[in-house]
């Protein structure tokens, strides 16, 4: 606490913000350019799609929680299911990265229509998940040093981008696990 103010010194948490955008995104635009490690045989690498939708999942569940505790002005519950969607997006980037340091991407095998839907909701995805970064990191920044009004500006955009992403990314996955 500032003995001069009373009020807590607020902390500047945009190049941490900016550092990790980069280097979370840099990285799996990375993994798209670069060949699998070969001769990977520990385990079988294809359980990890499934582990990313079970994470996307959570973090889906985890934010709709959040949002209605929120909504009743339960600050504490919000604040720790939002604390939980951050560990199994967390998670689920983790299983992300092995799994395309591991193997190859997955082509769609589908046609028609759906094969159209499918790479709509997978672009939206990509992108919005690019986007989601530093969208959350922000949001969560902000409600860190107590500035509620530009936390909840902030997060009226973040918290429905962030669960069409999760969302999303179980969808793509029920898509393409046929193709596995």
């Amino acid at each position: 606490m500032s003995e001069y103010t009373g009020l807590a010194k607020k902390r500047n948490y945009k190049p941490l913000i900016i550092i990790l955008t980069i280097i979370i995104n840099g990285v799996v635009v990375l993994l798209s350019r670069i060949p699998p490690v070969e001769g990977f045989d520990l385990f079988d690498v294809r359980i990890l799609p499934m582990m990313n939708a079970i994470f996307n999942t959570f973090t889906f569940f985890f934010l709709l929680i959040a949002l209605v505790a929120i909504i009743k002005k339960n600050v504490t519950l919000h604040r720790r299911f939002i604390y939980a969607a951050f560990i199994t997006t967390t998670l689920f980037l983790v299983t992300y990265i092995g799994h395309h340091l591991l193997t190859t991407s997955t082509p769609y095998g589908g046609d028609g229509w759906l094969k159209g839907v499918y790479y709509f909701i997978l672009i939206t995805h990509i992108v919005l998940a690019a986007v989601i970064v530093p969208l959350a990191l922000t949001a969560v920044a902000r409600a860190w040093n107590g500035e509620n009004e530009r936390h909840r500006k902030l997060a009226r955009w973040t918290m429905p981008l962030w669960l069409y992403v999760s969302l999303t990314g179980v969808l793509v996955y029920l898509m393409i696990s046929p193709y596995y």
